[in-house]
């Protein structure tokens, strides 16, 4: 049945495109996940485990899967990679001590073999919290350029108001239409 449906999809061009959306915990996954979707906030408590939504923008099927970020469930990200065509890393641009942990998070991801041709968008979320880092500062700390093997970008948001994610979602969909 899973095959027929494939196929079908694939004839439709409608094929799904598997999004895992990562980051430390309370960096704003499920809010911004939910945005995606319905364009309004939700209120949410922290991920334990994972939510699955599937958005659809302009023909394209995006399947996310939204993954706790607690420290005690990080060690259990990979076992999501299977698949991913993209990873979507939010980052608290206000949380200046935990960004080395999200560095780290981010090239031990890179390397996994599962994720080699995943591309990465960056959401640098809480841009409208007083003292936030900008887009530039989280790429320094992250040293993005250094990302040679997998098409990257960083977009300032803001998950309460959906500011930027519009802009994150055109560009996962302008990598679909380069594949």
């Amino acid at each position: 049945m899973g095959q027929l449906v494939a196929k079908l999809m694939g004839v439709f061009g409608s094929r799904e495109h598997k999004v895992i959306i990562v980051g430390l915990d309370n960096a704003g996954k499920t809010t911004i996940l939910y945005q995606f979707l319905t364009r309004e906030v939700v209120h949410t408590s922290p991920t334990i485990g994972s939510n699955v939504e599937e958005v659809v923008l302009r023909k394209t099927h995006f399947l996310m899967w939204d993954i706790g970020g607690q420290e005690t469930l990080r060690s259990a990200w990979n076992s999501y990679y299977c698949n991913t065509e993209f990873v979507i890393l939010v980052i608290d641009s206000s949380d200046r001590e935990r960004l080395q942990v999200t560095r780290e998070e981010l090239y031990k991801m890179l390397a996994h073999e599962d994720l080699q041709r995943a591309a990465v968008l960056i959401l640098a979320n809480k841009q409208d919290v007083k003292d936030s880092m900008t887009t530039s500062e989280i790429s320094q700390v992250l040293t993005l350029g250094s990302i040679k093997d997998h098409p990257w970008h960083i977009q300032g948001c803001c998950a309460l108001t959906g500011e930027g994610l519009p802009a994150g979602l055109a560009w996962l969909q302008s990598r679909v239409a380069a594949s």
